[in-house]
């Protein structure tokens, strides 16, 4: 590195142009009366005792008098220290800088668009992980395996996590993780054999998103938005979920269990209540109107449909429009809605089907 390199970068750690002309120019003499470092430097002479004097208060050089003012360089280990500081702070900077970049800051009502793939998969899994009720997910093998950590945490917390699972060859089934691999990190997985977008909803407020890899543009869309991420639901539901074959479901084929939409659970349970069965659910949710956790028990009494009053049971898209269930409890009748719900009393999370008796 040469003389004028070193000065600049010395100006870039935080010295005056002045001060690191004479700063290198003192390591250069080891030491020297003021007058000789005027003469070795490009310090004009009228300046030269000010910046020797800033340069001793800063702990570059060190001052005494031998017939007249004299510099030598202070001990390097402090100087080194302190740019040893400067470039951690810089390179720290710089690292933050990047984070930013990628991962912009989600705050309430939020949708960023991001560049990278792996900026949204960041994401992906640190909303997965903070799952308490459900993750939704569309993925290929590669991107489950590096959430598969990351799903087996929300399963852990309780979560019910769909995976609608692609492969990169097409139709090949054989090569999806086994039933038995995906006890712990899921309770349903199907298998869509088109090229599927990478997709993650969780708790039905947070969502991630970027096109299948053969789209045009690649972006990453980032939302922290209820009534944004509800799009992302639909779009899951219709898309990557309701009309794939089945590859693992921890169910059983009996309609009791749980059921993170009412819509599934209403098209699992319309048919026997329509021949007449009592059906008896516990509802988990929020009260409508509080935004308080709410759970009730009873018998469905009614099921609410605003559309035809007996749409096919094939696919859920029929359910598009208002959806809901009468529970009767020890209290009196309670109406129960899906997400989204408004003029219900509860918005369910969750509709555990207790019993089905005849």
């Amino acid at each position: 590195m040469n003389r004028n390199e070193l000065i600049t970068i010395l100006e870039d750690a935080g010295l005056s142009p002045y001060q690191a002309d004479a700063y290198v120019t003192i390591l250069k003499m080891g030491a020297a009366p003021a007058t000789e470092i005027v003469k070795a430097s490009d310090v004009p002479d009228p300046r030269i005792y000010d910046v020797l004097r800033d340069l001793e208060n800063l702990g570059y050089v060190e001052l005494y008098e031998q017939d007249s003012l004299h510099a030598r360089p202070h001990s390097v280990d402090e100087v080194l220290d302190d740019l040893e500081s400067r470039a951690s702070r810089f390179s720290e900077a710089a690292q933050e800088i990047e984070h930013r970049w990628e991962e912009p800051a989600m705050q309430d009502s939020t949708v960023s668009i991001v560049k990278r793939f792996e900026t949204v998969l960041n994401k992906a899994d640190t909303f997965i992980r903070s799952a308490q009720n459900q993750v939704l997910l569309s993925v290929d093998i590669e991107s489950y395996e590096r959430l598969r950590p990351a799903l087996q945490v929300a399963k852990e917390n309780g979560a019910n996590v769909h995976i609608s699972l692609s492969t990169n060859r097409g139709d090949h089934k054989r090569d999806l993780p086994s039933p038995e691999e995906l006890v712990d990190v899921s309770t349903a997985v199907r298998f869509r054999k088109l090229p599927s977008p990478f997709m993650a909803i969780v708790d039905r407020t947070k969502a991630c998103f970027v096109p299948h890899p053969d789209s045009a543009n690649l972006y990453g869309i980032l939302v922290n938005d209820r009534t944004h991420t509800y799009i992302f639901h639909w779009f899951f539901l219709t898309t990557q979920w309701d009309i794939w074959e089945s590859h693992y479901d921890e169910s059983t084929d009996t309609i009791v269990g749980d059921y993170i939409d009412i819509r599934y659970c209403i098209q699992a349970i319309r048919p026997v209540l329509d021949r007449g069965d009592t059906v008896r659910v516990r509802i988990s949710g929020f009260d409508t109107n509080s935004g308080s956790v709410r759970t009730i028990e009873g018998t469905v009494s009614e099921i609410l449909v605003v559309g035809s009053e007996h749409p096919p049971t094939d696919h859920i898209a029929t359910y598009g429009g208002q959806i809901g269930m009468v529970v009767e409890t020890e209290t009196g009748p309670v109406e129960v809605g899906g997400w989204g719900a408004m003029i219900e009393d509860i918005e369910a999370h969750t509709v555990s089907v207790l019993s089905v008796e005849k």
